[in-house]
């Protein structure tokens, strides 16, 4: 069995369940933390060789306690990780005026304090082995930004943010940083979607089931940075063309091509509710 070890928080399902199989196919030992026990079980249960290859945890990424439980089990049973995947995720879609502050208080403790919290737990003891490496799932809405979205964009550009300064902080101590910015792929994203609009529901669930990337596509791409310990991870074409527009176009003439192309996101917002009969 191989000696490398990885802990995928959000493991149960989507992109995390996905990162779970493709490092067990490659002999990692993985551990799988979500928030529903009972997924991470069935992931576990899935690709596990023998009792030691798979482990499965409860974990609330808004917890700080339960990253630490999860960290003082897996130094107990393996020895500790040499990859951590913060993935776990929601996602809110709404004007400004129609966000609640409590939707805003949601989705920054789960998709930047989650992400936050990962990195705190376990870089202390990635620096006591002298190596390691953080996997942090944001989006290519952390770098390009569509409206509607204003809460979701603010947390993923956080993500950015915080692995951009991690990787410059942590070089020194062995401990790689990876940050990992897919565009709309076929996963369950809109589970977790919190929004009171219908049409920017609607607009969302069209865009994951079309789009022509999965989950799996994604989580190859994301071994392949953990193999060669790269930093950025935008699987999508479309998602690197925009932000490269985004960089070298005057931001006026940039901002009038995002509304081009987001304009099917602004007839979705002012669709009407369907009433009921």
């Amino acid at each position: 069995m191989s000696g490398k070890r990885i802990f995928v928080t959000g493991g149960g399902s989507g992109l995390g369940k996905a990162l779970a199989r493709r490092f067990a196919a490659e002999g990692w030992r993985v551990a799988v933390g979500d928030l529903d026990a009972a997924s991470a079980r069935r992931v576990r249960d899935e690709i596990a060789g023998d009792a030691e290859a798979a482990l499965a945890f409860r974990c609330d990424v808004t917890k700080e306690r339960d990253l630490v439980r999860v960290a003082n089990l897996l130094e107990k049973r393996w020895g500790g990780a040499d990859v951590v995947v913060n993935n776990a995720g929601v996602a809110q879609a709404d004007r400004i005026e129609d966000a609640s502050l409590d939707d805003w208080q949601w989705i920054l403790d789960v998709n930047l304090l989650g992400v936050v919290r990962g990195c705190k737990v376990f870089t202390p003891r990635f620096k006591r082995q002298g190596s390691g490496h953080l996997v942090n799932v944001a989006s290519m809405a952390g770098l390009v930004h569509p409206p509607f979205m204003a809460a979701y964009n603010a947390s993923k550009a956080a993500v950015v943010a915080l692995s951009e300064t991690l990787e410059s902080e942590l070089r020194e101590h062995g401990i790689a940083v990876t940050v990992v910015c897919p565009g709309f792929f076929r996963t369950n994203l809109g589970k977790s979607l919190r929004t009171g609009n219908p049409g920017l529901r609607e607009m969302t669930d069209r865009l994951v089931s079309r789009s022509p990337l999965t989950a799996e596509q994604v989580a190859d791409r994301v071994y392949e940075a953990v193999e060669s310990r790269e930093f950025w991870v935008l699987p999508h074409f479309e998602g690197q063309a925009a932000w490269l527009l985004k960089r070298v176009l005057p931001h006026a003439l940039y901002t009038w091509e995002m509304n081009r192309q987001t304009a099917s996101f602004r007839r979705a917002a002012d669709k009407p509710a369907k009433r009921k009969p």
